[in-house]
């Protein structure tokens, strides 16, 4: 089955961005891109693995002493 290609202006409104930001993301090769004639295409599946390789983990908050030590 092939996977949904998204615009760049829908890829935009799934990252919570104006569509500058997937245009440059295309521009410098950071991200997979069709292109369909003049029209670029984002494959779903590649932004969704984008998302998921910048997710950082939450951490366990530590407390340090006044000498910088962890406890």
């Amino acid at each position: 089955m092939m996977d949904r290609l998204l615009t760049v202006d829908e890829a935009a409104e799934l990252l919570g961005t104006t569509s500058r930001f997937p245009r440059r993301l295309i521009a410098e090769r950071r991200i997979q891109f069709v292109k369909i004639g003049r029209h670029v295409r984002i494959p779903a599946s590649v932004l969704a693995a984008y998302i998921k390789d910048r997710t950082v983990e939450a951490t366990r908050r530590t407390r340090r002493d006044p000498y910088g030590r962890v406890f």
